[in-house]
């Protein structure tokens, strides 16, 4: 079991053209996480413009240009 307090590693990328109807994060630790966006409500219904419009935040969050609510790498993390 993966103890999540103490996350150690950051989001260098994220991408969503490589796999239809998911997301794929790149971490700094070089692992790739890949989600389906139907867990992300509201990255979903971006348009594929808007989703390339994301920020990372201190390497452990990531928002978009068209949304209020700030993401973690423990969101990530939890998910896979």
């Amino acid at each position: 079991m993966c103890k999540m307090k103490d996350v150690n590693v950051g989001i260098k990328k994220l991408d969503f053209t490589g796999y239809r109807g998911k997301m794929a994060a790149y971490l700094t630790d070089g692992r790739e996480i890949i989600v389906p966006l139907s867990f992300f409500p509201d990255i979903k219904r971006l348009s594929l413009k808007e989703r390339e419009e994301w920020m990372i935040l201190d390497d452990q969050f990531f928002t978009f240009g068209r949304l209020s609510k700030i993401y973690s790498v423990k969101d990530l993390m939890l998910l896979s």
